[in-house]
């Protein structure tokens, strides 16, 4: 090989490692703070000190402070792609070092019940995967960036896990109203599990059942995974928490109805928490 065509690889070798450099995601001095509904993310904007509005492509985001940390917070809307998009989003505009969900879901544990909360350790796309002839399904998504099988569990960040795993014991959670106008005197149960995702309302307890023996499943919702699958990609810290609005039987409808706001409301206390411990 002549020293001009080796001159000519290196170039191509030296432009390939700077694009691959300038990719790279650089983080800035900000937290991320997703949910999926108004009504969640407006109990987190209600923190806010100096809330500025910045819309980004449509996607409305409101930049702020909770205490002595810089914040942005948006609702990514319902479903999966809505919550792919205003993560991609977030991430791309902000560049925050850690994105923070708060939310509802269905409980699959038969040990929880309404209100109490399920800290993310891992989260998984159950309705993703491939049917074949042989009946060998592939529950891994493929990773954009790097062209590899991802997890089929996507693992929260350890430190932010245990961070939430802290402050949460020192946090007063609402109970469950009662028909009688009070409120249950159980006291919440807080859980480090494992919540699945899927671009559909789960209100069968076959179903239930199912996601329980296949997954682990300790709850169910439909953005979780797709906001942890952006984030891993891009290696960006992450931690989903969801407060459980039913039981995703027969009877979810009913119950979300009457349990949505307490849910909410305990998800939001954790996660402002968890900021303000950072």
């Amino acid at each position: 090989m002549n020293n001009k065509l080796v001159k000519k690889h290196l170039l191509v070798l030296l432009l390939l490692s700077q694009t691959t450099i300038a990719q790279h995601y650089k983080p800035r001095s900000i937290t991320g703070l997703l949910g999926a509904f108004g009504a969640e993310v407006e109990l987190v904007k209600q923190t806010l000190k100096k809330p500025k509005t910045v819309v980004v492509d449509g996607v409305t985001f409101t930049t702020g402070r909770i205490g002595k940390h810089k914040v942005v917070v948006a609702e990514t809307g319902i479903g999966k792609v809505n919550a792919a998009m205003t993560t991609a989003l977030l991430l791309d505009h902000f560049r925050p070092e850690r994105v923070l969900f708060t939310g509802i879901a269905g409980g699959t544990n038969p040990d929880l019940q309404p209100g109490d909360i399920v800290i993310a350790g891992r989260t998984a796309h159950h309705d993703y995967g491939s049917i074949t002839d042989k009946n060998t399904p592939t529950r891994q998504t493929r990773n954009v960036i790097t062209k590899q099988f991802n997890p089929v569990y996507f693992p929260a960040d350890s430190s932010l896990m245990r961070l939430a795993e802290k402050v949460v014991t020192s946090l007063t959670l609402e109970g469950i109203p009662l028909a009688s106008g009070g409120v249950s005197d159980r006291p919440v149960k807080v859980m480090t599990g494992t919540v699945v995702t899927g671009d559909v309302f789960v209100a069968s307890s076959v179903k239930v059942s199912s996601l329980r023996a296949e997954f682990g499943a300790d709850a169910t919702e439909m953005e979780g995974a797709a906001i942890a699958q952006v984030c891993y990609q891009v290696k960006v810290p992450h931690l989903i928490i969801r407060s459980l609005s039913d039981r995703a039987d027969a009877e979810a409808h009913i119950a979300y109805d009457k349990f949505y706001p307490t849910a909410a409301r305990n998800s939001a206390k954790l996660v402002i928490a968890i900021v303000q411990a950072l």
